[in-house]
C-alpha cells in the first residue's frame, strides 16, 4: 500500500519525519516522504502523482490547526480521492486542549485518523485496523 507522507506547513520536525518513514517502510508501506515545510496542495499532487491509497500528515509544534481547516475543500478539487485514508498526527494544536475535542474538530476539517499525542507505533496500529475494517478482513 502506498502512503504520502510529511510535516505540514512550517514545521520543520525532521527527526520525526524520519521515524515516520522508517516506521511505515518497517511496517511494508512504499512510502513518500515529501520531507518538512510542505503546503497542503503539495501533499494532494503527491497522492495523486503517486496512487497513493494513504495521506499521513504530521505537525508538531501545533501549526496543523491552522492548514487542516483546508482539507476537506482541497481535497474535493482533486478527482478520485474518495477512497483515500487520510490521517494526521502528533501535536496538533498551539496550547492545550480537550484531547476528544481535538479529535473531532480534526476529523469535522475531513481527517479519517487522528492522532493527537499518540505514540506512533500506536497511530500506525490504527491505521493497520482502520484498513483491515475498511476491506472487511
Amino acid at each position: 500500500m502506498k502512503v504520502v507522507t510529511g510535516v505540514v506547513g512550517n514545521d520543520i520536525h525532521v527527526v520525526a519525519n524520519r521515524l515516520i518513514d522508517l516506521s511505515l517502510q518497517a511496517r511494508g508501506y512504499e512510502v513518500f516522504n515529501l520531507g518538512v515545510n510542505t503546503h497542503l496542495d503539495e501533499f494532494f499532487d503527491a497522492v495523486v502523482e503517486t496512487g497513493a491509497e494513504v495521506l499521513m500528515i504530521s505537525s508538531l509544534n501545533g501549526e496543523a490547526e491552522g492548514w487542516g481547516r483546508e482539507v476537506k475543500l482541497l481535497k474535493s478539487k482533486y478527482q478520485g480521492l474518495d477512497d483515500l485514508i487520510m490521517m494526521i498526527g502528533g501535536n496538533l494544536v498551539v496550547g492545550s486542549g480537550n484531547p476528544e475535542d481535538i479529535v473531532s474538530r480534526y476529523k469535522g476539517y475531513g481527517f479519517d485518523l487522528v492522532c493527537h499525542q499518540i505514540d506512533l507505533n500506536t497511530g500506525l496500529d490504527m491505521l493497520q485496523q482502520f484498513i483491515a475494517e475498511r476491506s472487511g478482513s
